[in-house]
């Protein structure tokens, strides 16, 4: 189910325009965006307070970012203590910023369907998942999108079905 199309809140001198969200840039368009990137850069909190950013290879499946990252990286460490997390994706044209909890793929049955995927789009098979060690997921609470050439019309704020406001 598409999440619901908020404005974004950002300051009086941004020039937001009168555009209601969503309409001039649909989630359908900010979905795509996020299926189609090669690269996810994924930004946690060291526990000094420090943040740490890394891209990483992942797919999008079922309103879920799913990737994978060892639990002994410092990405792996800072989500086993602190699952808040930041995905964003590499263009600064068309912006899409995920935000919620991430945590191990708690859906078995998604392993495999996460595999083609994965090989689909890199050309590569992931073997190192299983129910025991499963990729991590990120199901958002909130996607902060617009495009560069058009800011001010597209932002917006899409806030999911099981999240407040």
């Amino acid at each position: 189910m598409a999440p619901r199309a908020r404005p974004v809140q950002a300051p009086a001198n941004y020039g937001l325009g009168a555009a209601k969200p969503g309409e001039k840039l649909p989630w359908e368009t900010v979905a795509g965006w996020i299926e189609a990137s090669r690269n996810y850069w994924i930004c946690t909190t060291r526990a000094d307070g420090r943040p740490h950013a890394k891209p990483v290879w992942g797919v999008w499946l079922e309103e879920m970012v799913l990737f994978g990252t060892s639990d002994e990286s410092v990405t792996g460490r800072n989500l086993r203590r602190d699952p808040r997390v930041a995905i964003h994706l590499e263009s600064g044209d068309e912006v899409a910023i995920l935000e919620g909890e991430a945590g191990p793929l708690d859906r078995p049955e998604l392993l495999e369907p996460f595999a083609d995927a994965y090989e689909k789009k890199y050309d590569y098979r992931p073997t190192q998942f299983s129910p025991e060690a499963p990729p991590w997921s990120l199901a958002p609470a909130k996607v902060l999108s617009w495009t560069e050439a058009d800011f001010t019309e597209t932002a917006t704020r899409w806030v999911f079905c099981n999240q407040p406001g």
